[in-house]
């Protein structure tokens, strides 16, 4: 299978063509495609998160830990949080990455189960979305893609080096075929990996409304907080009144017997 340095290298290039993609043809801001760059970059390590430790799953952990808590600002301005309820967050999913995480994976997972799959890339795509709101949906979409690749870079990679190319022979390794799979051997792994991404694509399908919400934040801290006047209600509806005629004049003197 391919190395560390490989998958790290490979993915970082397709990084560099994904952000510059975006930027230039898409409308994406260059701070934007530089963050899915790296998103995609940093994503290539994913799949390795199963190898039950090494270099991959240190030096993810340790990445995702740091920068997980900076992408999810817009979320807790969602929540309404404070300063230091924003920080007190940030330390707990720093601890909870770096320590339950990282054991999860190493109790739990096989190298080369479900983990390599694209099911797992799925599930990786839409935690990104899950975590990285933005008031552009498009922009949200955007850099959660930018996992997915990234992920798929690395399955595909595994795939390449499976296979054996020498001078008038071609020949495949036992690892040929798991990775870019959709299911593996063990049932239960597959039942908890599709069961995750149907869980994370119902609350991924019921955050749309979000955006709205981070929109009006924005323009309330540009313009200030608008205030709310009643609607003026109509006057009710009177038939209208018209003018009677006056009554003739009536002169005593002038009645003649």
């Amino acid at each position: 299978m391919a190395d560390f340095k490989t998958h790290i290298t490979v993915s970082t290039v397709g990084g560099i063509a994904y952000g510059y993609w975006g930027a230039a043809t898409q409308g994406m801001t260059v701070e934007n495609g530089m963050l899915a760059g790296g998103l995609c970059a940093v994503s290539g390590m994913l799949p390795d998160l199963d190898s039950d430790g090494g270099i991959p799953l240190r030096e993810t952990s340790m990445f995702a830990a740091a920068v997980v808590p900076i992408l999810m600002i817009d979320r807790f301005r969602d929540y309404g949080l404070s300063r230091e309820s924003m920080a007190l967050a940030a330390m707990i999913i720093y601890l909870g990455i770096r320590f339950v995480v990282v054991e999860f994976f190493k109790r739990f997972t096989v190298h080369r189960g479900m983990w390599h799959s694209l099911p797992a890339a799925a599930a990786a795509g839409l935690i990104a979305y899950l975590l990285m709101p933005s008031q552009s949906e498009a922009v949200r979409a955007y850099k959660s893609f930018a996992v997915v690749l990234g992920f798929i870079i690395h399955l595909i990679l595994d795939e390449i080096w499976a296979v054996e190319v020498g001078v008038g022979r071609l020949r495949t390794k036992k690892s040929f075929g798991t990775a870019l799979k959709f299911f593996g051997p063990n049932a239960t792994a597959n039942a908890f990996v599709y069961l995750m991404v149907i869980g994370l694509s119902y609350a991924a399908w019921h955050d749309d409304g979000i955006c709205k919400r981070l929109k009006e934040q924005e323009r309330s801290w540009i313009f200030g907080p608008t205030q709310y006047t009643a609607p003026v209600e109509p006057p009710p509806f009177t038939m209208p009144q018209f003018a009677q005629p006056a009554p003739p004049y009536y002169d005593p003197n002038s009645w003649t017997r």
